[in-house]
């Protein structure tokens, strides 16, 4: 385990930890790299126009039931400007929702 690192002495792997290991090092360890992690997950996950439900689409600013409708039709998507190029929304909409949606293609 973890505590294997913090052996001074040359020991076997199946050694236990020697007791002159400070107590309040191996505790404190693993509690410093768990706080770089959450701060990604804040940024709001992008809507994929190729695979998003009516409901997610209908989340984004000047889409609603009919252009959510129109989104699904035009299905696939090459690109996100092919929502413009394929005239599902007006380019004034498409300013908003660009930073929001990704074109993400099946592998």
């Amino acid at each position: 385990g973890p505590a294997l690192a913090q052996t001074p002495a040359p020991a076997t792997p199946a050694a236990r930890p020697a007791p002159t290991v400070p107590a309040p090092a191996a505790p404190a360890a693993p509690k410093a790299p768990e706080a770089p992690k959450a701060a990604p997950s804040a940024k709001p996950a992008l809507i994929d126009l190729n695979s998003a439900s009516k409901e997610e689409l209908e989340t984004l600013k000047g889409i609603g039931a009919a252009r959510s409708e129109a989104i699904i039709k035009g299905r696939p998507y090459r690109g996100k400007d092919e929502l413009l190029s394929k005239k599902i929304v007006p380019s004034n909409v498409y300013d908003d929702i660009k930073d929001k949606v990704i074109a993400r293609q099946k592998s």
